[in-house]
C-alpha cells in the first residue's frame, strides 16, 4: 500500500531558502516535497510503500534522515509525523 508521510523537525535557527531547496532536491527521489523556508522548522512529505502505518512512518523517517544529511541540514529532533494511506480520506 502507498502512504503519504509528513515529517517535521524543529530547531533553534531560521532556515534559508537555499537550505530548504537542498532538502527538496534530496527528497525528490522519494516523490517528496519540502517545507520550512524562513522558519526554525523543516519538513517533508514523502510517498512510501509499506504494509501498515507504523512501517510507513519508519521507512519515511529513514528516508527523511538520509535527505537531511544529504542536504547538510542540522539534525533537529522530529516533532511531528503523520501518515495517510491511499485508501484513507
Amino acid at each position: 500500500m502507498r502512504w503519504s508521510v509528513a515529517i517535521e523537525a524543529a530547531g533553534d535557527r531560521v532556515l534559508t531558502r537555499e537550505e530548504i531547496v537542498e532538502l527538496a532536491d534530496a527528497v525528490a527521489a522519494s516523490g517528496g516535497i519540502a517545507s520550512g523556508i524562513g522558519t526554525p522548522r523543516y519538513g517533508a512529505q514523502l510517498l512510501v510503500e509499506a504494509p501498515d502505518r507504523a512501517t510507513a512512518i519508519a521507512v519515511a523517517t529513514a528516508d527523511f534522515g538520509r535527505a537531511v544529511a544529504a542536504a547538510g541540514l542540522p539534525p533537529y529532533p522530529v516533532v511531528r509525523t503523520e501518515a495517510l494511506g491511499e485508501d484513507e480520506e
